[in-house]
């Protein structure tokens, strides 16, 4: 299959794996960037720069193919030295940069010069095409659906999507509550060029996190995820546990007195705890509802291929089969 955004990345499949933290190792990128997609390291996940060069070294022993780094900018107990990690996503001779969280303006000369095409994830038509005003060569849209940071606007991807297609001139991919080959179809049907899976490829063999994490999707469904930090604007899809349960108590009593240090124990340190440690009460992990479509966990050959396979089935027979009268009332699962 062929889009703008197998073209832009020189990738076989329309598939890019997001940069989720203390997920988005060199086992997991070199994996899905073999199957044919675009694996992501995530570059924060990496304390420093030093040590993401080794990540980038260590997924290059892995894979020849393309792949990209994520850089997040959002508000933290820390300041990242991110001119440090440009600099050795430069040196790793990594040409994708997936962006998220603030704008990358200030950035983009130096990934620009670089040769570095850059895809920023949005959660609005207008950052996306803000984003595209900066320079950045495509988009992942993010509907409210998504895991992580949904924004502050609730608008999902049924209207996301058309109302970026209408706006952008530059390609994009959906991202937030993908996860098989009917979330592939549905998103190109409404004018993206591929898609963006975040919580989909955390239950898959190579992704290097707990077992525990893995059960937790395969067991969770779409109603177990909840919003925490709106009252901060910076609000977050996770997994419903204890920890979270806390949050959200504290959330309640200081109402809009809230402030990020009331809840430091439930959203700092815990992605180690969970994502390594297996403990699943420890504070909030990002989730998407998608986990409602996960029902298994497949290698992550297995599973693209599974999508790429049931995406042609579904635009060829079922779609075709709708003009030519072949199909009526016919449903189609897909376990992808």
């Amino acid at each position: 299959m062929k889009t703008a955004i197998t073209e832009l990345f020189g990738i076989q499949h329309p598939i890019i794996q997001g940069g989720m933290h203390y997920v988005g190792f060199a086992e997991l990128a070199a994996a899905v960037s073999n199957a044919g997609g675009l694996g992501i390291i995530t570059g924060l996940t990496q304390r420093t720069p030093e040590l993401l060069a080794k990540e980038i070294a260590r997924c290059r022993d892995m894979t020849d193919k393309p792949i990209g780094v994520n850089l997040t900018f959002l508000p933290s107990f820390t300041s990242p030295p991110y001119p440090e990690y440009i600099a050795a996503i430069k040196e790793g001779g990594v040409k994708a940069v997936e962006t998220a969280g603030r704008s990358p303006e200030q950035y983009m000369p130096a990934l620009k010069a670089a040769g570095i095409k850059v895809i920023h994830k949005c959660t609005s038509v207008r950052h996306s095409l803000k984003a595209e005003k900066i320079g950045c060569d495509a988009v992942s849209v993010d509907g409210f659906e998504c895991g992580g940071h949904p924004g502050e606007d609730d608008i999902p991807n049924m209207i996301l999507l058309p109302r970026a297609a209408d706006e952008l001139k530059i390609p994009f991919v959906a991202s937030g509550g993908m996860a098989d080959a009917r979330s592939l179809v549905a998103a190109l049907s409404m004018g993206a060029a591929g898609m963006n899976m975040g919580t989909r490829f955390v239950a898959t063999k190579e992704a290097p996190v707990h077992a525990n994490v893995k059960q937790a999707l395969v067991q969770a469904t779409e109603l177990d995820t909840v919003l925490v930090m709106r009252a901060l604007r910076n609000t977050e899809r996770v997994l419903k546990n204890k920890g979270v349960t806390q949050l959200l108590e504290v959330e309640r009593e200081r109402g809009a007195s809230l402030k990020i240090e009331d809840i430091h124990e439930q959203v700092a340190g815990v992605y180690p705890k969970v994502m390594v440690d297996g403990e699943m009460d420890a504070g909030a992990w990002s989730c998407g509802m998608v986990v409602g479509l996960i029902h298994d966990i497949p290698t992550v050959k297995e599973l693209i291929d599974r999508i790429m396979t049931e995406a042609e089935r579904i635009i060829r027979q079922r779609l075709t089969g709708f003009l030519d009268g072949t199909v009526a009332n016919a449903a189609t699962r897909a376990v992808a």
